[in-house]
């Protein structure tokens, strides 16, 4: 009986330290969070701005005034997968990976090939035996600027006017709010009205520009490639903290819970191990009354 008190507080020692580190991470994921989702709200309004000036200049000129603006016969398709480098925040990479899988199956499935931009060593990872890995970028989302993003563009764009492939997708975790990230899928390339998933403008202006449509969109279409890239890894970032802080603090409460089976299960061992002991005494007791 001794044994099994002494395995009891053993696993509530473990258990206690589990508790404290989850608690520990749970802070520091919050900390994070808050600087997280501040460069994400911040640069919302940025990003949708830029999505409706090209969507109206877009709509001005033909698919072959410019080559990211070409609609081909979609046989080779390629997705920028984001997900974090690091585990420990619940179903936040899991969703994107099983978003991914779907997206392939279903386009295999048609003949087409898919491959991959892997951002965050969790995505890749599933992915090495399955698909063709164009391109990572592996331990970067720790600390990235808008860098980050112009490096995937200028990988994903040249091999696109190349037709080396002929779609270019994004896929990454839409920021909801801590508790909740949702899986979105979206075209990049060819660029034309990538936004149209999010609704129809509630007005269209008639914008006059100078120079012409032509010259201003070869400007914008890098800039829009780089602004969506970069507002999908500010998603991502923030929703890996919350994903994190709400895993944390999810295994800190069971670790209570585990905390507070442990004691009673200990109390009623010892319980157990003190009746035992006083049969032990009464019966010796007994013995030499009755010798």
């Amino acid at each position: 009986m001794g044994a099994s008190l002494k395995d009891i507080k053993r696993q509530s020692i473990a258990v206690d330290k589990t508790r404290q580190i989850t608690r520990a991470m749970n802070m520091v994921a919050a900390s994070k969070l808050k600087a997280a989702q501040s460069k994400m709200e911040n640069f919302r309004p940025y990003a949708d701005k830029i999505m409706d000036v090209f969507d109206s200049l877009a709509g001005r000129v033909t698919s072959t005034t410019n080559p990211l603006l070409a609609v081909r016969e979609p046989r080779r398709i390629r997705v920028i997968m984001m997900t974090s480098d690091r585990g420990l925040c619940g179903g936040f990479n899991a969703n994107i990976i099983k978003e991914v899988e779907k997206f392939t199956k279903e386009k295999t499935a048609e003949g087409k090939e898919v491959s991959l931009i892997a951002v965050g060593k969790k995505g890749r990872d599933p992915f090495r035996k399955k698909v063709k890995i164009a391109g990572e970028h592996i331990d970067q989302l720790s600390r990235f600027d808008i860098s980050l993003a112009a490096g995937i563009a200028g990988e994903a764009v040249p091999p696109f006017v190349a037709e080396e492939y002929d779609e270019l997708y994004l896929c990454y975790n839409e920021f909801r709010s801590v508790a909740s990230q949702k899986p979105r899928m979206i075209r990049l390339l060819p660029a034309s009205s990538v936004g149209s998933d999010e609704g129809e403008p509630e007005s269209t202006v008639d914008y006059i520009y100078e120079p012409s449509e032509e010259e201003l969109l070869a400007h914008i279409i890098p800039l829009y490639l780089r602004v969506l890239i970069y507002r999908g890894l500010l998603e991502t970032s923030a929703g890996e903290h919350g994903a994190r802080m709400v895993a944390m603090d999810n295994a800190r409460s069971s670790c209570e819970d585990m905390l507070q089976s442990l004691t009673r299960q200990f109390n009623r061992a010892r319980q157990a191990a003190i009746t035992a002991e006083l049969m032990d005494i009464v019966g010796g007791t007994e013995a030499l009354s009755a010798g």
